[in-house]
């Protein structure tokens, strides 16, 4: 059996599911034997007068009935890793916590018993052994749903609200409960998001252990400081597990770091923003159930759209807010979110038109501290999933004023995510970020930083409805040289794309080779050798792909004529041309293990694999991509062991 049909068979798993005989579905009507297979069959169960459109709840968008920025900022327990060898132990377990204070209290997984998960602080080169275990227990504490509406603007819009019954307890119109998630037992494996590691230590997707058992991870901690996360990144599961609070944040300090007397302690604050919904009980007032609601286009057999929620949470609270000095903030932050990919921006709370980006200053990104301060963006920052950016905010300067950090630019859902209050009192505290900050830092140029000897890799990004596939796609491609591109494959045609190589004028033709996780492995990396990734976004939305294993920087961005890209094919009518270079700017030429592909763009990022071997991934974060076939394994190896692969695999 292909990848593909996999892929199909699991979203068809995922939509069904068994049901007991004799048991109450989840809408309140008798359940069958067995759950309805098709979107068809399901709707046939729902009375037609429940189809109709309810009259309006008094619980309506933004907000929902909750009041925004009512409660504090809560701020995730520290563990200092031992510096002694002693094992750490960390356990995921079953926890009720208050999302917010108008809310019933929620039932999450969490690492800890805390949601998000404390943060792991450790040294630099202080090598740490956790053990993590799983003692979770029961099904996972989700509500899922699905909206298959006959247009794309029903089905989104009715994503955007929480729920998914109206008062007598019948469906919403469109929405259809997803039978297969209530049964999901605890399955789970945990990645340190950045970390350099071997590969037995990942948290590679298909080792993911039960209830019961425990995960054990050795981590170096050789690579400079930074601010990296925890999940789980169990196989087709992970944005269930995430969504249901398995997160947490791991910090490396070092020296070099200290020694700039940036904000510490309770002035350093880790910030984990994420989106979520929730269920409803029956006056339509949300229930604190944490509900995983998708949308699907087209109707039956249609395209899903990737989770995002009406509802901003940091550090797990829902529109919190947070009571400063007048002094400089550390704010380290993570967007831990399924999918939603936010535009941050610092506004006056009683006239948002006021931006305060000039008081932010960035510091940092996923790999570490940037060689020097940088402006907050005035429009705004793009901020995808799993990206972090370090941030110090100077209030100083605002006595008194509240300040909104908002999702700018969005408009069907609430925009706002959390509040700070700037104290009114006289007191002061003046300072400065240093002017430079990562003096060991050095940018990767081609030829220079980067050798020419180096491997290539080229990655398509190709949008849902290439080859007869509605899911977005990742191409391993392979470049068609000599006697194959006399035996006709260097003409076009399906899962081939032919580009014209800017540097040389010359047209290279390459070849998908694989494009399932479970196809044969095609990535082969020699340990230490340089490596630039090219990946060829080909249409469709933003996809945030994190690479395991390696810091990288991006090094090029290119504009691509997409004009020669057939849908209906899965290729190029023609080579595809660079029409222009775009920009990068300054904030973003850190080192980075995720890199935001914008569509239509050709970009390049390079780095080494150092510090590890084994087996790793990389892969779309829009956790519904990654589960949905974006991800690929790769492999590295000493160079030595390499030769003696019987099987000539190609090394990159």
């Amino acid at each position: 059996m292909n990848g593909l049909r996999k892929a199909q068979m699991r979203r068809r798993t995922f939509l069904g599911g068994t049901l007991a005989a004799g048991a109450v579905a989840m809408n309140g009507l008798p359940a069958a034997a067995t759950s309805p297979a098709t979107i068809s069959e399901r709707k046939a169960l729902i009375p037609r007068a429940f189809q109709k459109r309810p009259p309006a709840a008094p619980f309506v968008a933004p907000n929902w009935g909750l009041q925004k920025f009512r409660d504090q900022l809560k701020i995730p327990p520290v563990i200092n890793a031992p510096r002694n060898g002693q094992e750490l132990v960390i356990t995921s377990k079953v926890a009720r916590r208050r999302l917010h204070s108008q809310l019933p209290p929620t039932t999450v997984w969490s690492y800890g018993g805390s949601f998000p998960g404390p943060t792991i602080v450790v040294q630099r080169n202080t090598p740490v052994n956790i053990t993590w275990r799983n003692r979770l227990t029961g099904t996972i504490p989700l509500t899922g749903v699905e909206v298959v509406g006959p247009s794309t603007t029903d089905a989104l819009a009715a994503t955007r609200r929480p729920g998914w019954r109206d008062p007598s307890g019948a469906p919403l119109p469109y929405h259809l409960p997803t039978a297969a998630l209530k049964d999901l037992e605890p399955w789970t494996v945990v990645h340190v998001h950045g970390a350099c590691v071997n590969g037995v230590d990942d948290g590679l997707s298909t080792n993911g252990v039960g209830s019961g058992s425990v995960q054990r991870g050795r981590y170096p901690n050789g690579q400079a400081a930074t601010t990296l996360w925890y999940h789980d990144h169990a196989m087709d599961i992970t944005r269930f597990n995430v969504h249901a609070g398995l997160v947490g944040m791991y910090v490396v300090k070092d020296t070099e770091e200290q020694r700039l007397r940036l904000p510490r302690d309770q002035y350093d604050v880790p910030l984990i923003i994420s989106d979520c919904n929730l269920d409803t009980d029956a006056s339509g007032a949300p229930n604190g159930q944490l509900m995983f609601k998708i949308g699907v286009i087209g109707g039956e057999g249609g395209a899903p759209v990737p989770m995002t929620g009406p509802f901003n949470m940091a550090n797990g609270t829902i529109w919190p807010r947070m009571s400063v000095g007048r002094r400089q903030y550390r704010f380290r932050l993570l967007n831990a979110s399924v999918s939603r990919i936010y535009r941050l921006k610092l506004v006056d709370a009683d006239n948002r038109s006021v931006s305060l980006h000039q008081a932010v200053t960035i510091i940092g990104t996923d790999g570490g501290l940037l060689p020097r301060p940088e402006p907050f963006p005035a429009d705004g920052l793009n901020f995808a999933p799993a990206e972090r950016v370090d941030v110090v905010i100077d209030f100083a300067a605002l006595q008194g004023r509240k300040l909104v950090l908002t999702n700018y630019g969005t408009t069907n859902v609430e925009p706002d995510i959390m509040r700070f209050d700037v104290a009114a009192t006289s007191q002061v505290s003046r300072s400065t970020v240093p002017p430079v900050l990562a003096a060991s830092y050095r940018r990767l140029e081609r030829g220079t930083t980067v050798p020419d000897d180096h491997d290539e890799v080229f990655i398509a990004l190709a949008p849902g409805g290439s080859l007869n596939n509605l899911h977005a796609q990742l191409w391993e491609l392979g470049e068609v040289t000599g006697h194959e591109e006399h035996s006709g494959q260097g003409e076009p045609g399906a899962g081939r794309i032919q580009l014209t190589d800017p540097t040389t004028g010359q047209v290279r033709t390459f070849v998908k080779r694989a494009g399932s996780f479970h196809d044969s492995t095609t990535l082969f990396f020699r340990h230490g050798r340089w490596t630039v990734w090219n990946f060829l976004h080909l249409g469709g939305p933003v996809h945030p792909m994190h690479i395991h294993l390696a810091q990288f920087q991006e090094i090029d961005r290119r504009q691509l004529d997409l004009s020669s890209w057939s849908l209906p094919l899965g290729g190029t009518t023609a080579p595809l041309s660079v029409i222009g270079t775009v920009p990068i700017p300054a904030y973003q030429q850190g080192w980075k293990d995720t890199f935001a592909i914008q569509p239509g763009q050709w970009t390049s990022v390079a780095g080494h694999f150092v510090g590890g071997t084994g087996a790793f991934m990389y892969h779309c974060h829009l956790l519904d991509h990654e589960d949905s076939g974006m991800m690929r394994p790769f492999l590295v190896r000493p160079a030595s062991v390499a030769e003696f692969d019987a099987h000539g695999s190609m090394e990159h």
